[in-house]
């Protein structure tokens, strides 16, 4: 721990510090991040960008009497640090260690657990409003990023905002970038400001030196007017303030005096405030500089001949599998689109940006327009495939509903990070998307147990003349297997090992954890088959009703929560079939949310690894042993 933050227990002890010294903090701050960033993983490049604003905001506002809220959340480690959780900042996104966003139980200066862009304006007007009803005179700050402020709910809370006649600051943290480059016309009002300051500091400039020239009044009143002209033109600030917002800046996010002086004029106002800072993401390290969407939310890396490192597992992602699958479809045919919602690399459609820079769209931190912009396309004769993470479709889901199911368009959805996601923990778990797919009429839904089975889904699904979603996990695709692939036709399952005493059915990429406790179960003389159930909608109808009838022990198994599940879905077949179901055993994700850990750590908890799996087959096949003994 650096020499500065060593000494700071309480927000007393910084705000103690002379200014002089909050850029040294700012880059211990710095340093400790790439450390612990470096070996754990995590989101570095705009933590880094966002420090020295961070170390400001403490410096001028009382948290948590003042209230501090983020949006998204993820560039909330410098804010950790500050705030007494050093010492469990070191197992950052591990068990027992701290979160990568804010979590009211590690402290109180932590108001809301948020992974979700666009959420912070809403509640900090909520915060705003009750503090009016019940006279608490704590201010509220709402740190917005440049790319999450184009977000409807966002532009929603500002309208709303505008109304309150008491202080709300939104600190508008502007580093040109979301994940990758900030899209939209609102990024480039902010690329046009950005001209305007650095115009403005030119002018100061020229001002200081004109007072030393004949006649340099003159010519700084003329170039005043040109200013005011530019300004004019610019129109940027008139965007924020006709929401009734006084519009601050740009200032320069990393000039301690600058922030600290303005934040303290901006604090006393009694009306909605704006203050737009600019910062640089990967601020102090020159290689998330250079590229900063790569160390956006990198693994661990190391440097080797001052080129980075970054660890890489033995075999692919799921996501890079996706991503080759889709390629070669587009390929074959020139209808295939693929949307993004500001996460190219994250869903894997960098690679297609590259092939197809044409038939690549990123609408920006926007869900639902972007279904409702793929419905526009698949109406108009495209084959849109929307690839966004299971956690953030929820936004979308009027748009699921309304645009693309209603009107029965081939719309494919294509979701990464569904079920347990490792150390981002309960903000991005995808767990419920089953759920609120399922019940959508004419909604196929569909999830691969291997890449080979993903490429099948993919060739599928473009051959509907429906709406279709393919879930699939963050984590390594299952080794190739040997015996060929059959296609994917809605409703059939595959069998991938067949079983005496019955069998795994599986829906999703757990049937890899399935295999290995068939395997150990088939020592132990349980012979286990494992089905890949393939698809929750429409079910493999003969397949279940051979399998449930035959009275052998049957372990359905999902990533996803019960309710609305696969499991689910083959119980409710299952009662309108009149099939027995007392051979069934559920094995799904708990009534609860899990906390960050390593995924195989969160799986163990869920009881979904091959050890809990072979565990509910154990006792399922031994009762139902008991049963048949105890009848004769």
């Amino acid at each position: 721990m650096g020499e500065l933050l060593s000494k700071i227990a309480s927000a007393a002890d910084l705000k103690a510090l002379p200014v002089e010294k909050l850029a040294a903090l700012a880059e211990e701050l710095r340093k400790i991040i790439i450390d612990v960033v470096s070996r754990r993983g995590g989101h570095l490049a705009s933590n880094l960008g966002i420090a020295d604003l961070t170390i400001a905001l403490h410096y001028v506002f009382d948290f948590p009497s003042d209230r501090l809220l983020w949006d998204v959340g993820h560039q909330c480690y410098a804010h950790k640090l500050l705030t007494g959780r050093q010492a469990g900042f070191e197992l950052l996104r591990q068990a027992n260690g701290v979160s990568g966003f804010p979590d009211p139980d590690e402290s109180p200066c932590d108001l809301f657990r948020t992974g979700h862009a666009g959420t912070a304006i809403s509640t900090a007007v909520g915060m705003a409003l009750a503090d009016q009803a019940t006279g608490h005179k704590g201010k509220v700050i709402a740190v917005v990023g440049d790319a999450s402020i184009v977000n409807g709910m966002s532009l929603e809370g500002m309208n709303n905002a505008g109304l309150l006649q008491r202080q709300l600051l939104v600190v508008l943290n502007d580093n040109s970038m979301a994940i990758d480059v900030t899209q939209g016309a609102l990024a480039r009002t902010m690329d046009r400001l950005r001209m305007t300051r650095t115009y403005g500091n030119v002018k100061q400039a020229a001002r200081d030196m004109l007072r030393h020239l004949p006649g340099g009044q003159e010519i700084h009143e003329a170039l005043h007017h040109v200013r005011d002209g530019l300004r004019t033109a610019v129109h940027g600030q008139q965007a924020f303030e006709a929401l009734g917002f006084r519009y601050f800046g740009p200032v320069d996010g990393h000039d301690m005096t600058e922030l600290i002086n303005t934040l303290k004029k901006v604090a006393s106002l009694d009306r909605p405030a704006l203050l737009h800072v600019h910062t640089v993401k990967g601020r102090g390290y020159e290689y998330a500089v250079e590229d900063p969407t790569a160390f956006h939310s990198p693994t661990a890396w190391h440097v080797e001949s001052d080129h980075v490192v970054f660890s890489r597992t033995p075999r692919p992602s799921w996501t890079s599998a996706f991503a080759d699958a889709l390629t070669a479809a587009a390929t074959r045919d020139k209808r295939v689109v693929a949307i993004t919602a500001a996460m190219p690399d994250g869903t894997g459609l960098a690679s297609f940006r590259q092939k197809f820079p044409q038939r690549y769209f990123d609408v920006g931190i926007s869900e639902s327009h972007a279904v409702g912009m793929a419905a526009g396309m698949a109406k108009a004769g495209l084959r849109p495939v929307v690839a966004i993470y299971s956690t953030f479709l929820q936004r979308a889901i009027d748009q699921i509903f309304q645009e693309v199911a209603l009107q029965h368009l081939p719309v494919l959805f294509c979701l990464d990070r569904a079920g347990l996601v490792g150390g981002d923990g309960a903000v991005h778990h995808g767990f419920m998307d089953l759920a609120y797919l399922r019940p959508l009429p004419g909604m196929t839904l569909m999830a691969p147990a291997d890449g080979a089975e993903l490429a099948a889904a993919i060739d599928c699904a473009l051959s509907l003349d429906g709406p279709a979603a393919i879930r699939y996990p963050r984590e390594q695709v299952p080794e190739a297997r040997t015996d060929e692939c059959p296609p994917f036709e809605p409703g059939r399952s595959r069998i991938l090992r067949a079983g005496r005493e019955g069998a795994f059915l599986c829906y999703g990429s757990l049937a890899e954890y399935a295999l290995t406790a068939a395997g150990k179960l088939a020592a132990e003389g349980v012979e286990m088959g494992v089905i890949s159930g393939r698809f929750a909608k429409p079910l493999d109808v003969a397949a279940i009703g051979r399998l449930l009838n035959s009275g052998a022990a049957v372990v359905i198994v999902e990533d996803h929560v019960r309710a609305g599940g696969f499991g689910a879905a083959v119980l409710e077949l299952a009662a309108e079939r009149g099939w027995p179901t007392g051979n069934i055993a559920l094995a799904h994700l708990p009534d609860r949310f899990i906390p960050h850990a390593m995924r195989a750590e969160q799986l163990a908890q869920a009881g979904l690894d091959a050890d809990g799996l072979g565990a509910a087959a154990r006792q399922l096949v031994t009762r139902l042993a008991e049963q048949r003994a105890a009848a004769k």
